[in-house]
């Protein structure tokens, strides 16, 4: 899969802030392996002021922990890279932030640090809302920056999705 270019990341954005005006809700992101680029890409879109509320850039353990408020026995039981820190993540944006929707992002975007259990690549997005969460798993196969811009793409679509169900 080739990743997304700018455009394509940036008409994602747009639809973002277009669900969350036309909801009335507010949105936030927890982010590892993306360092931040979901919140620069719905930033790029004028007026998102009104709905997005901010970040937190948890890219070490410590910080997924104390900002995020990870559980300790899930990292250690499950790792960074896991469906159950990327929901604990997502759940303590959600909290933190004061948000309607939080989307989170922990993966290994590479070139080094994936093990046969984790490859490079592997990334779970998940989001937190109201009605519960939802976790997803993907693995990319690209370059470092093609990684990252793949799972800021899956991290919007599931924002999107989430946008679009009524209450959540």
């Amino acid at each position: 899969m080739e990743p997304p270019t700018e455009e394509d990341l940036l008409a994602l954005s747009r639809r973002v802030g277009d669900a969350c005006r036309s909801g009335g809700r507010s949105v936030g992101t927890a982010e590892s392996c993306t360092g931040g680029l979901i919140a620069h890409l719905i930033t790029e879109i004028p007026g998102s002021s009104e709905y997005f509320l901010g970040a937190l850039v948890t890219y070490a353990n410590d910080v997924k922990t104390g900002l995020a408020d990870v559980p300790p026995p899930v990292l250690e039981a499950h790792g960074a890279v896991s469906a159950q820190v990327a929901r604990a993540m997502a759940e303590g944006a959600r909290s933190r932030l004061g948000v309607d929707v939080a989307v989170a992002v922990t993966g290994v975007a590479g070139p080094d640090g994936g093990t046969t259990a984790k490859p490079v690549g592997l990334t779970y997005v998940a989001v937190a809302d109201p009605g519960g969460d939802d976790v997803r798993r993907y693995v990319w196969d690209s370059d470092r920056t093609g990684n990252k811009r793949l799972s800021a793409a899956a991290a919007l679509e599931l924002l999107l999705d989430r946008l679009a169900v009524p209450g959540a």
